[in-house]
């Protein structure tokens, strides 16, 4: 069992409780998961922490999402609450998230002029959830849209931010 685990984890990392759901899959007793995990531990080859750092400073360099989408993440990882917000908070710390929104609109919308592309309502609308998609707050997603379109601060209208994320009245 422990050599399965030391290839799961050789092949992409995992989050602890991630590994703890393969290997009971893989496994008929509760004790031995517990003590492959322990030994993994030990060796320092199963770390939440360290995890959850690198997820998101990958996310954040590689895909250029905004924090909200990094938490979901790490979240669907079975990584804790507490460990995941001061993992994102630590590879956000010096990030404008202004200008990570303007990168990504740039990158998704390659090769279309923005001030006419967003004048359209429906794409404004669009390019509006895929930056809530994405991760990134809706005042500073509605900032960088309002320099685009007038239109944007329709939306904001319709706009509430819940602590669950965007809501619709």
């Amino acid at each position: 069992m422990f050599d399965y685990a030391a290839s799961a984890l050789g092949r992409r990392a995992h989050s602890l409780g991630e590994l703890r759901d393969k290997l009971r899959r893989r496994c008929a007793a509760a004790a031995d998961v517990d003590s492959v995990i322990r030994r993994l531990k030990e060796y320092g080859y199963l770390d939440d922490k360290s995890f959850a750092e690198n997820y998101a400073a990958r996310r954040l360099e590689n895909e250029g999402h905004g924090k909200m989408r990094v938490l979901r993440e790490l979240s669907q990882r079975r990584i804790a609450p507490q460990v995941a917000e001061q993992a994102v908070e630590k590879a956000f710390a010096e990030t404008d998230e202004v200008e990570l929104i303007e990168n990504f609109l740039a990158r998704k919308f390659r090769g279309k002029h923005l001030p006419t592309f967003l004048a359209e309502p429906k794409n404004l609308a669009g390019a509006f959830r895929r930056l809530r998609y994405a991760g990134f707050s809706s005042g500073k997603s509605l900032l960088v849209l309002k320099r685009y379109s007038q239109q944007a601060e329709e939306l904001e209208e319709l706009e509430e931010e819940g602590p669950e994320g965007p809501v619709r009245r």
